[in-house]
């Protein structure tokens, strides 16, 4: 046996299973096929909505939180009278710690429709924004 198989955090039990990690690569390679091929789809149409949305999705979970802003910029601009853009530009916002730019945009989402209330207090993108008191005041608005 390998001196380093005897090491902290080197036996069986602290690796993930193999079908663990055979999993989360997967995942991940779908993900960077995602962005990619999505990428070259609105280097072709940047105004493609379903796209922009996706990727926007994507890059957030790859935690490239500045990119997916971007784009739920450009979906707020080419979807100004839907909740749901304004409300993942929220998120966005609350994940970067630019918490004025969340509330404007959270609320718009309120006042264009959305009211997964729920889904607010649960969601971990917008944990910046639960101690503020403007939180509780856009949950009491419906």
């Amino acid at each position: 046996m390998a001196a380093s198989d005897h090491l902290p955090g080197n036996s069986d039990r602290d690796r993930p299973s193999s079908e663990t990690s055979t999993r989360c690569l997967r995942e991940q390679s779908q993900r960077d096929f995602e962005v990619e091929f999505i990428g070259r789809i609105l280097d072709r149409d940047p105004y493609y909505v379903d796209a922009l949305r996706v990727q926007a999705n994507n890059l957030a979970r790859r935690g490239e939180s500045t990119r997916a802003l971007q784009l739920d910029r450009r979906l707020t601009r080419l979807q100004p009278d839907r909740p749901i853009p304004w409300y993942n530009l929220a998120c966005s916002y609350a994940v970067l710690g630019m918490i004025d730019p969340a509330f404007d945009a959270l609320s718009r989402a309120v006042d264009l429709g959305y009211h997964h209330f729920r889904h607010m207090l649960r969601d971990p993108d917008l944990k910046a924004l639960r101690q503020d008191p403007r939180f509780d005041r856009i949950l009491r608005r419906d």
